[in-house]
């Protein structure tokens, strides 16, 4: 797995949503259970209702952060 990845789903079970930030391109195209949240305003209000997610299936990187998650 990808440091960032790893990155990612730790902040995530963490609750560090500074760190998120950080990790996760502004524009993010988030994909779970087929249903995509774009934004990272929006994808850490989704995400912070579960402070869980399952590892990324594809992932796409630009400028060193996620631009896209597929779980």
């Amino acid at each position: 797995m990808d440091n960032t990845v790893s990155a990612v789903l730790h902040t995530i079970e963490a609750g560090d949503w500074a760190e998120f930030a950080k990790l996760v391109h502004p524009y993010v195209h988030w994909t779970e259970n087929g249903h995509t949240t774009r934004g990272r305003t929006r994808v850490m209000a989704l995400l912070s209702q579960h402070h869980n997610t399952a590892p990324a299936t594809s992932y796409e990187l630009r400028d060193g952060q996620i631009y896209r998650w597929d779980s």
